[in-house]
């Protein structure tokens, strides 16, 4: 069940990122904190096996480096610094040490396979370790219902979801058609031991959307980046959502 603080107020994803503040930055958790909001972070896993909060599998996008994240150390990938700022990409364990349980964290865990499948383990095994003995209120999500699986064999109470959306060829080129066909309809939430979806903000009158509030998965939304978004998103039936680019 998901910790009460989860219904409070809205998620800043990638934490409340802006000028001077990265995406999934300490000084955007910062600042997500001192405004109250709860946090959405993203997991990659590092060459030496730690869990390292980071969305992008390639580093091109966020700092002056090039390549996979995956072929690269925690210590090595804390000295790249991330554009607009002078810090390096933090560990979850840091991350966590930062939070000490003041606000919500809602962990998504980006899929390892490639085609959401079931070539998954280390980076949750990662995250499991991470999260074993942590305080505060804290979810995990993914895409993958593998990856949400294997954290509810690793750590059977912690809070769990899935990412969803439309399933769009276009959105996920490496994934073949037809296990974007079989994920559409979510028939893995009742297995999985599901809480929640997070599910994409346009398409929440999705049938499978309706169905799973129905049986009483709360209903998050990614991502809103409007107050008119946002109140759309409530009247179709979100409970809570994950924004950036205004304040909530």
């Amino acid at each position: 069940m998901l910790p009460r603080g989860f219904h409070a107020r809205p998620f800043a994803h990638r934490a409340l990122h802006g000028p001077g503040r990265p995406e999934n930055s300490r000084s955007a958790i910062d600042a997500a904190m001192t405004a109250g909001y709860g946090i959405e972070i993203d997991l990659q896993l590092s060459s030496d096996g730690q869990a390292v909060v980071f969305h992008d599998y390639a580093l091109d996008r966020l700092t002056d480096a090039r390549g996979p994240v995956r072929q690269r150390g925690a210590q090595d990938l804390a000295a790249i610094q991330l554009r607009d700022s002078d810090e390096g990409i933090p560990t979850l364990s840091q991350v966590l040490d930062q939070v000490a349980g003041a606000v919500p964290l809602l962990i998504e865990i980006k899929d390892q396979d490639g085609a959401l499948g079931p070539a998954i383990g280390p980076l949750e095994e990662a995250a499991a370790a991470c999260l074993t003995d942590y305080p505060g209120p804290v979810a995990v999500m993914s895409f993958n219902p593998f990856s949400v699986a294997r954290m509810g064999q690793l750590l059977p109470d912690l809070p769990r979801g899935l990412t969803t959306c439309a399933f769009d060829k276009a959105d996920w080129p490496t994934v073949p058609q037809e296990r974007l066909d079989a994920l559409r309809p979510m028939p893995d939430l009742e297995t999985l031991g599901a809480d929640f979806i997070s599910h994409q903000w346009d398409d929440l009158t999705n049938p499978a959307v309706q169905a799973a509030k129905a049986r009483g998965l709360r209903v998050f939304c990614w991502t809103i980046r409007s107050d008119t978004q946002q109140a759309e998103a409530l009247a179709n039936g979100a409970d809570q959502v994950t924004f950036e680019g205004y304040m909530a």
